[in-house]
């Protein structure tokens, strides 16, 4: 909502400063997001009028002017502007004047110099050249009643500022001047001055025919027919100067006078031209198979979704949304038909996001408007049409034609004194908050400490007692309301020892030369269905974007486009990770206070790295990021804690250089490097390699226990094993893992590890050799050859049995 200063203090004039007004609007919850003036500074520029214009002597396209700017003398000033003309009021910048900087950012200074050897002493202003507009039509055509040598500055209201406020979705009684001008008078006490004006007496008895065929799209609906209007008539500069300062842009007289109404008192009305209607008007809810060209040239789809106002003939325009280009006026209208009326917010929220684009109606009328004062409002708008597009002897006004079918109940809404005192914390009284209501305009009766408030017809978000507990703490002002150290003891909680915070996650990730992303959780559904293979993935109801409207199941997305981003901006070495929840279904999840019915949201840990596996650098070879560089990491985080790694197609990953994540057994996430399938999809160069865990076995951590080092030698035993090729190196560590808890004679096993691979001569084609290396070790006793032996021997059995295992000659 923008709007100027000095619109609003004709409205309500509180005895304060610009400043001190925005951080009242703001303390009040009406953030004021941006104050800044309506022009950029310039100085000694006045109003002039142009006395006598001759050609330049020595140029063709150049005009020598003699112009009075209220000074006694006349100054000789060289103008190129082809409109031009003797008896034109202008603005003229006279010598010494400061305009504003140009596309070189600096100051432009007015001097007295020769054009083309004629003398110039001043210059006449287009309103490009004082940063007013971007128009280029030449000088700036002032009203002929305009004062000579006034400062043009004051003339044209230059030194007001404009307002730009980021209301709240239930603030839509604030989306006009009016209505923040309700607010500064409640607040500061200041009367406040509600625009008057007369009621145009009907002159004709024509009625266009409206049927309401949608009482749940409609509550009322009026209209009235005018005859005999001059749609070319200027709009008034003081209006165009209100609608600029509003961020409106002026196009002609008709539509600048809705948008004025819209913009003064928060109701949107449309106008249609009566010619172009075809019999009467039918207010329904759309049909499968309509169509309607909208005023922004775009054909939408219509259907039994969309309320629509239709003619006998076709649908002539989306109610409270966008008006029809078949009924629109233009600069030959003589007739129009005057529509205000009230829609139901739940009937048009949503509508305009489906067609993917916004309105001031729309944005309006799907918060509520005013449904009382549609008749009065339309007599506003009526007295201005017939002001500025009359046209005298022919223009008629036919009766305003109200048909109010079903208007909301204003339920009264209760709140307890008591109630309010505990919530906001001050010590408030019935006379206090009686005051408080009596200021909001809020009708109420009292008793007993209970106020029964009656919601006004502009207010739709008073509907629970907190609402009104929120008007009150408005009102009485959030900085009045003390800071008070809490009431009960508080004491620092120790967190159990066997869990680590994520907040410690996040910082060994970054240690390991991860950088943090957040992401949104709604992501696109092709992601879901290429790196999770969920073709059934939990769609949004009310998407922020077309391209963001499912619930992600998997983070791989998310990562994937953080690294195109990354990569489209010249940035070749990524390493990102991210903490967050995923979605999946669960019918058997309940409602709580953290979970929500029918869906579970655990917590997840992913990480990506790209590119290089370190900066270039002089001491260490380059080379790119791989599997194991990234495996190292994640075992890392996982340390003391083992991790096992098995085999696993997933949709996601390249089938040869992925596994699944094992820790005690039990699967807590995927590693692997990114599917080429994928990669040439999203146009990668080199393929990421990513993994995505639980956060919880993250978090879960073993709490540390005391373990006796051993006094006497371990001794270090080789092994080299041929196995089949399809058999993993895993099966075997996990063979000989599996002997030293079941087999006492084992038990002296402390590290085994794997140290060379082998394929090739001597060997099967369809063999391989691996050589492990056992180390071993007793807390008690010297290991003597014949223990070792026998430890060894049952190792090689135990792989034999299992997996087929022989050992190298």
């Amino acid at each position: 909502m923008q709007f100027s200063e000095s619109w609003l203090r004709t409205m309500v004039d509180p005895n304060m400063t610009s400043d001190e007004l925005a951080h009242l609007l703001t303390m009040s919850g009406l953030e004021v997001e941006e104050v800044e003036p309506v022009a950029p500074p310039f100085s000694n520029v006045v109003v002039a009028e142009v006395l006598e214009v001759a050609k330049h002597p020595n140029a063709d396209r150049l005009n020598v002017c003699q112009v009075n700017v209220g000074t006694g003398t006349m100054l000789n000033i060289v103008c190129g502007a082809p409109n031009v003309r003797a008896g034109m009021k202008v603005v003229c910048a006279m010598a010494g004047a400061i305009l504003p900087p140009g596309e070189d950012g600096k100051p432009f200074e007015i001097k007295v110099g020769a054009l083309r050897g004629v003398e110039s002493q001043g210059m006449l202003c287009s309103a490009r050249e004082l940063k007013l507009s971007d128009e280029q039509g030449g000088l700036m055509d002032l009203p002929a009643d305009a004062p000579v040598g006034q400062n043009f500055r004051d003339y044209y209201q230059l030194n007001d500022l404009k307002f730009t406020i980021k209301l709240t979705p239930n603030k839509a009684d604030c989306l006009s001047v009016l209505g923040v001008a309700r607010e500064v008078s409640a607040l500061t006490g200041t009367p406040l001055k509600v625009p008057t004006f007369q009621p145009v007496a009907a002159t004709i008895t024509d009625v266009l025919p409206v049927k309401v065929s949608a009482p749940d799209l409609c509550g009322r609906f009026s209209g009235r027919i005018i005859r005999g209007l001059n749609a070319k008539a200027q709009t008034p500069d003081w209006m165009k100067q209100r609608l600029e300062r509003s961020g409106q842009r002026p196009i002609s007289a008709l539509v600048d006078i809705s948008n004025y109404v819209m913009l003064e008192l928060g109701r949107p009305t449309h106008v249609f031209d009566l010619s172009k209607i075809h019999g009467g008007l039918d207010v329904r809810w759309g049909k499968k198979g309509e169509s309607l060209k909208l005023l922004n040239g775009n054909t939408v789809a219509v259907d039994e979704w969309i309320g629509v106002i239709a003619d006998e003939k076709e649908i002539e325009s989306l109610a409270g949304i966008m008006g029809g280009d078949a009924t629109a006026v233009s600069l030959d209208t003589q007739d129009i038909y005057l529509e205000a009326a009230f829609w139901y917010p739940n009937a048009i929220q949503g509508r305009g996001r489906r067609f993917n684009f916004s309105t001031d109606a729309a944005h309006r009328f799907e918060r509520g408007v005013d449904f009382a004062t549609t008749v009065e409002h339309m007599e506003r708008i009526t007295a201005l049409i017939v002001e500025i597009c009359g046209q005298k002897d022919l223009t008629k006004v036919g009766p305003i034609d109200d048909h109010v079918v079903n208007l909301p109940k204003r339920a009264a809404v209760s709140v307890r004194t008591a109630r309010a005192v505990k919530v906001i914390g001050v010590p408030l009284t019935d006379e206090m908050i009686a005051d408080i209501f009596t200021r909001l305009g809020l009708s109420f009766t009292h008793k007993d400490g209970v106020f029964s408030v009656t919601p006004p017809s502009y207010r739709f978000d008073i509907e629970i007692e907190e609402d009104l507990i929120e008007e009150i703490a408005r009102v009485y002002g959030f900085e009045n309301i003390p800071a008070l150290p809490p009431v009960a003891a508080s004491a620092m909680r120790i967190p159990p020892e066997n869990t680590r915070s994520l907040f410690t996650i996040r910082r060994q990730l970054a240690d390991a030369d991860y950088q943090e992303v957040v992401n949104f959780s709604f992501v696109e559904q092709e992601w879901e269905a290429d790196f999770a293979g969920n073709t059934n993935p939990i769609k949004l109801l009310n998407p922020i974007a077309s391209q963001m409207s499912v619930m992600r199941s998997s983070m791989i997305g998310s990562l994937i486009a953080n690294v195109r981003y990354n990569l489209n901006r010249k940035v070749s070495r990524i390493r990102l990770f991210e903490i967050g929840a995923i979605y999946l279904r669960n019918k058997v999840e309940q409602d709580g206070p953290l979970s929500v019915a029918g869906f579970d949201q655990p917590k997840r840990v992913a990480a990506i790295a790209y590119g290089s596996v370190a900066e270039e650098q002089w001491g260490q070879a380059s080379r790119n990021v791989d599997y194991f560089d990234v495996k190292s990491d994640l075992e890392a985080l996982f340390a003391p804690k083992t991790l096992t790694f098995v085999k696993v197609e997933h949709p996601a990953l390249h089938p040869g250089r992925s596994a699944s994540i094992l820790l005690d057994g039990e699967e807590i996430g995927f590693i692997g490097e990114l599917h080429p399938r994928w990669q040439q999809k999203y146009d990668l160069p080199l393929a990421p390699v990513l993994f995505e865990v639980n956060a919880s076995a993250l978090q879960s951590v073993g709490v540390p226990s005391y373990k006796e080092i051993s006094k006497f030698p371990a001794v270090t035993r080789d092994l080299a094993l041929v196995v089949k090729q399809a058999v993993p190196m895993q099966a075997l560590m996990d063979a000989f893992i599996s002997e030293k808890k079941h087999n006492p004679v084992c038990n002296i096993l402390q590290v085994v590890v794997l140290f060379d691979e082998y394929r090739g001569k001597g060997l099967e084609q369809d063999e391989k050799s691996l050589a492990f290396r056992f180390t071993l070790q007793d807390t008690q006793l010297t290991l003597q050859d014949d223990l070792v032996d026998a430890a060894m021997a049952a190792f090689v059995a135990a792989a034999t049995s299992k997996h087929g295992a022989k050992l190298r000659a």
